[in-house]
């Protein structure tokens, strides 16, 4: 992907070369690993393609969903994108309605029911508020037809949240406080009240009166997400500046003084082509995406944001430098979170 001066700003070039990124990954069929229930002999005779005509690519459906995000995000940002009209083809075809149909009849099955749950949920969501946001007749028909997905899983969440009585506080794809921020930004974009109060109601129960998050013991060995980063990413939609403040200083107690440590300096990636260590750069990518929205939240003044800001930059410049690496196992899936990263700045 380059150097490290590349990130100085999210411009066409830098575009250009993630969504090709992008388009080379959604292409590839194979390898892919399937989050796939058997419930007999006939289901394991079906490739990846004719489960899922829409997201197939790129690995595994929920990174093929985020992947498909990244050109839509940057095809809306940057008009003047030299292979736009190779991100308009695919998504012609992957957008189609029978295609998806295919998915909206994947996620009927009987044994379904658990299906990318929370996290090729709340991409397909974010997918679906970028369409919805994008101006233009092309992305009113690709939003118009992937709504029945988007609406398919948003009464997903509403048949689910009542049921979840804990959160899931891992740093990886079960993390509850990302699944709620991406259906809240799209409860809030598509004007879906019922999504957008029940992501509210569990967001308060969950995450509102935590206090002293064990930040010292992050990360773990695989972890993409921080869950103490994480969880302020989710509570800043929810309160206003000084109440945010407030909340933080009881969740990170010791962030101005850069305490944990271990939470402030990027994190090493021992081995790219490891599909679960080289989640230490998606990590890296995430945390300064995080950080930049805590810094974004906070009130004018606070010492905490020149502390966010200083350790997002760390962050991002150590999360670049995994995008350089040409393993799949990266390559598939990390240029979404660096586009987050990017743009949070």
């Amino acid at each position: 992907m380059g150097s490290e001066s590349m990130i100085a700003a999210l411009d066409v070039a830098t575009a250009f070369c993630l969504c090709e990124l992008a388009l080379a990954n959604i292409g590839r069929e194979y390898p892919h690993k399937l989050d796939h229930v058997m419930s007999g002999d006939a289901d394991a005779l079906a490739p990846p393609r004719l489960l899922h005509p829409a997201f197939h690519g790129s690995y595994d459906w929920h990174s093929c969903v985020h992947m498909h995000w990244l050109l839509a995000r940057l095809r809306s940002r940057f008009p003047a994108l030299p292979n736009r009209s190779a991100i308009d083809a695919l998504f012609d075809t992957h957008f189609a309605s029978d295609a998806i149909a295919a998915e909206v009849g994947y996620l009927a099955r009987p044994d379904s029911g658990s299906f990318e749950r929370p996290y090729g949920w709340a991409w397909l969501l974010k997918l679906a508020a970028e369409l919805r946001s994008g101006a233009g007749a092309h992305c009113a028909r690709w939003s118009g037809a992937l709504q029945p997905l988007a609406d398919a899983l948003a009464l997903r969440y509403l048949d689910f949240l009542p049921r979840a009585r804990y959160p899931l506080r891992y740093g990886v794809h079960s993390n509850s406080a990302f699944a709620l921020a991406f259906a809240l930004d799209y409860a809030r974009i598509a004007a879906d009240r019922a999504l957008g109060d029940a992501c509210a109601a569990k967001a308060r129960e969950w995450y509102a009166a935590d206090r002293d998050a064990p930040a010292a013991f992050e990360p773990s060995g695989m972890d993409f997400l921080s869950p103490a980063l994480m969880e302020a990413e989710l509570m800043r939609r929810m309160l206003d500046r000084a109440t945010f403040a407030e909340w933080l200083a009881g969740l990170l107690p010791g962030f101005a003084a850069r305490e944990p440590r271990v939470l402030f300096v990027p994190v090493e990636v021992a081995d790219r082509a490891d599909a679960q260590l080289v989640h230490l750069d998606g990590l890296n990518l995430s945390r300064a995406w995080c950080l930049c929205g805590i810094a974004a939240a906070l009130p004018d003044g606070d010492p905490r944001i020149a502390v966010a800001r200083t350790a997002a930059e760390s962050h991002l410049a150590a999360g670049w430098r995994g995008m350089e690496s040409d393993a799949f196992v990266g390559a598939h899936w990390l240029a979404s979170f660096a586009v987050l990263a990017l743009e949070s700045r």
